[in-house]
C-alpha cells in the first residue's frame, strides 16, 4: 500500500532576511507525514522560528526575506497561495503570544479565526468553547486579553490555534511562559489531538522533558541552519546526544544527567531520555558512589540590596499583589517562583520600579522607586522584561546596547562607551549583529540583547523575568553562567522563571508566590525539598529531584536536585 502524501514537504529551503547576510534556515530538506509529531531543535538563531513561519506563508508574504527552495502544505506550494488560503491548512502559535492577540475579550479572540473562515455562528461558539475549555481559560472568557499574565496569554494563543481546526498545527515554544500545570495541561490536549490522529504537528520546544513522549521525529538544525540530524526521537536524542550536547541544544534532564555520570564512571546505557527510564537505570546499578552533602552557602553579610514592605499592587481594580514584605541580601541570587497569574512578574516589576510602587512600600538601593528618578534609579537596578521586544528603543544592536550609557547622568565618552559595548556584544555572541535593527533578530537573540542592556551599566541590582526564554542550551548556560559570576562578585540578583531545574542549580534563595501572596522565602534547598510547599503554590519539584527521589537503593542519592551535585565533569 503507497504510503500518504506529506502533510508538509520542505525541499531545499534557503531564507535570507533583507538586512542579513546568511541564510537560516540553509538548504533544508525533510516532510512532516499526516498525523506525525515532529520536533525541531536548533542553536540559538539556527533559523527554527524562521522555517516555521514559512509554514504558513508569513515569509516570505508578509515578511521582507527571499526564499528559495520550497515548502509545500498538503500540496499547495506556500509561495503560490496568500496566507489566507493556508490558514485554513496551518494553525501557528507564535514565540511571543502578544503578538497575535487582537480583540478585546478572551472570547472574542478565540472565535476570531473560525469568524474569518465564515463558520456557522453555533459552530463558532462551540468550537471556543471547546478551545478554551481544554487550556483552562473558559472562566476567564469575558476578561480582557490584557489582565491574563504571561502564561494565560499563551494558553490564550494556543487556544486560537486550536478552534481553526487545521490539519496542521506548529508551535514555536508554546510552554515557554507556562507553570508545571500550564504545561501538563497543554500536552494533555496534544495528546488528545494526536491520538485522534487527525493533526500534523510541527513543535519548537526546550522543555523536553514534557514533549518527549508526544513526539514521533526529531530534526535538529546547526549552527549555520543546515539540517544535521533527522529521525526518531530516541535514535536522534539518545543516539546523538553528545553531539547534540556539543551543538548546544536542549536535551532532557534525564540525558543530561546520563552524560554527566557517565564522565564520572557511572555507565548508563542505553542513555534515559525521562525521569522514570533513569530512575529505573539507577536503581538497576548495584553500587553507587555515596554523595557528599552539599556545601550550605553562607548568608550574604550585606545589608538588605532590596527591601518590600507590606506591598499591594492593584491594577484595573484587580489585586495581584498583596501584602508582600521581604528583604533581598546584597549579593544573593533569589528567584521568584509560583504557577501562571500568582503575581510573580508584578512582584519584580515593583521593585524595579517599572510598575510603580505605592510610596514607602519598596526600597532598592535605598531608593525609593516610587519617588526616584528614572535615571538615579537606572543606576541601581538593571531590568529584563519578559518580552525583550518591550524594551527595544533605537535602530540597531549597537545602538540599543549603548542607550542606557548615553543617557546616564555621568557621561562616558565616546571611546569607553565604544570598548563596554564590543565587550558585551563579544560577550552575548551578537558581534556579527552590530548594525542589525533588533526587531530582525531570533528570538534568542532578541532575549540575549536585552539581558546585555541590563548588564552593561554594571547596577548592584539585576531583575531578570525569564531570562532564559528562548536561548538555546549553550546560550541559557553562558548567560546563568554569567549571573553567577555576578552574583559571586557581590551583584544582586533576582529572576522570575517556571524552570524549577534551572532554580535548582543556581539560586541561592527562592520565593514562592501564590494568588498573589507569598508563601515562603528562603534557601534554595529548604524550599525545593518541601513537597507540602509546592504542591500548595501548584508547583512540583525539578525533573533531577522527582527522578532521584525513586532511587530507593541508594538513599543518599535521594536528595540530590543539582546536576552539579552527580559525579563527572559538565555533560
Amino acid at each position: 500500500m503507497a504510503a500518504p502524501d506529506p502533510a508538509l514537504r520542505l525541499e531545499d529551503l534557503r531564507i535570507r532576511y533583507d538586512e542579513r547576510a546568511e541564510n537560516a534556515p540553509n538548504g533544508v530538506t525533510f516532510a512532516v507525514a499526516p498525523g506525525e509529531v515532529v520536533l525541531l531543535l536548533g542553536p540559538s538563531g539556527s533559523g527554527k522560528s524562521t522555517l516555521a513561519l514559512a509554514l504558513n506563508g508569513l515569509v516570505p508574504h508578509a515578511l521582507a526575506a527571499t526564499l528559495s527552495g520550497s515548502v509545500s502544505v498538503n500540496g499547495i506550494r506556500t509561495t503560490d497561495a496568500p496566507v489566507s488560503r493556508l490558514s485554513q491548512e496551518v494553525a501557528m502559535v507564535f514565540q511571543d503570544p502578544d503578538a497575535q492577540i487582537v480583540t478585546g475579550t478572551v472570547f472574542d479572540e478565540v472565535c476570531f479565526g473560525p469568524e474569518n473562515l465564515c463558520l456557522p455562528v453555533a459552530e463558532i461558539e462551540q468550537r471556543a468553547e471547546r478551545a478554551l475549555r481544554a487550556v483552562g481559560l473558559w472562566e476567564r472568557r469575558f476578561d480582557n486579553p490584557d489582565l491574563l499574565s504571561g502564561g494565560g496569554k499563551q494558553r490564550l494563543a494556543i487556544a486560537s490555534a486550536l478552534a481553526l481546526d487545521t490539519p496542521i498545527l506548529v508551535l514555536d515554544e508554546p510552554t515557554a511562559n507556562l507553570d508545571p500545570a500550564g504545561i501538563d495541561d497543554v500536552y494533555a490536549v496534544l495528546s488528545d489531538i494526536v491520538a485522534a490522529g487527525t493533526h500534523s504537528i510541527v513543535l519548537i520546544e526546550h522543555n523536553l522533558d514534557a514533549a518527549i513522549d508526544l513526539v514521533d521525529r526529531v530534526v535538529v538544525l546547526d549552527r549555520s541552519g543546515a539540517l544535521a540530524f533527522d529521525g526518531p526521537t530516541r535514535d536522534v536524542l539518545a543516539g546523538n546526544a553528545h553531539a547534540l550536547a556539543e551543538l548546544g541544544v536542549w536535551l532532557p534532564v534525564a540525558t543530561l544527567a546520563a552524560l554527566r555520570l557517565n564522565r564520572g564512571g557511572v555507565s548508563l546505557d542505553p542513555l534515559p531520555l525521562t525521569s522514570g527510564e533513569l530512575t529505573h537505570a539507577l536503581n538497576g546499578i548495584r553500587s553507587l558512589p555515596d554523595l557528599p552533602a552539599r556545601a550550605i552557602e553562607p548568608p550574604a553579610t550585606a545589608g538588605p540590596a532590596v527591601s518590600v514592605r507590606h506591598l499591594t499592587v492593584t491594577r484595573r481594580k484587580i489585586t495581584i499583589v498583596r501584602d508582600v514584605s521581604l528583604e533581598i541580601g546584597g549579593g544573593d541570587f533569589v528567584t521568584v517562583i509560583g504557577t501562571n497569574g500568582a503575581g510573580k512578574t508584578t512582584l519584580v516589576q515593583a521593585m524595579a520600579g517599572v510598575v510603580p510602587p505605592p510610596r514607602g512600600t519598596v526600597s532598592i538601593g535605598g531608593l525609593d522607586p516610587a519617588t526616584s528618578d528614572a535615571r538615579a534609579l537606572a543606576d541601581h537596578v538593571g531590568f529584563v522584561f519578559q518580552n525583550p521586544e518591550h524594551q527595544f528603543l533605537e535602530n540597531t544592536v549597537f545602538d540599543e546596547l549603548a542607550h542606557g550609557l548615553r543617557v546616564r547622568r555621568t557621561r562616558l565618552s565616546d571611546a569607553e562607551i565604544e570598548v563596554r559595548v564590543g565587550e558585551m556584544l563579544e560577550r552575548f555572541g551578537l558581534g556579527q549583529l552590530r548594525d542589525v535593527h533588533p526587531f530582525l533578530l531570533s528570538g534568542g537573540q532578541k532575549r540575549r540583547l536585552s539581558v546585555g542592556t541590563a548588564l552593561i551599566t554594571r547596577a548592584p541590582v539585576l531583575v531578570l523575568d525569564e531570562p532564559t526564554f528562548g536561548q538555546d542550551r549553550e546560550r541559557a548556560n553562558e548567560l546563568l553562567s554569567l549571573l553567577r559570576e555576578l552574583h559571586a562578585s557581590g551583584t544582586t540578583v533576582v529572576t522570575v522563571t517556571h524552570d524549577l531545574q534551572l532554580v535548582a542549580e543556581y539560586a541561592s534563595h527562592v520565593a514562592v508566590m501564590h494568588e498573589g501572596r507569598l508563601l515562603a522565602f528562603g534557601p534554595t534547598d529548604e524550599i525545593l525539598s518541601d513537597g507540602a510547599l509546592l504542591e500548595v503554590a501548584g508547583l512540583v519539584r525539578p525533573p533531577l529531584a522527582r527522578a532521584l527521589r525513586g532511587v530507593t537503593a541508594h538513599p543518599s542519592w535521594q536528595g540530590v536536585t543539582r546536576l552539579a551535585d552527580l559525579p563527572g565533569g559538565d555533560a
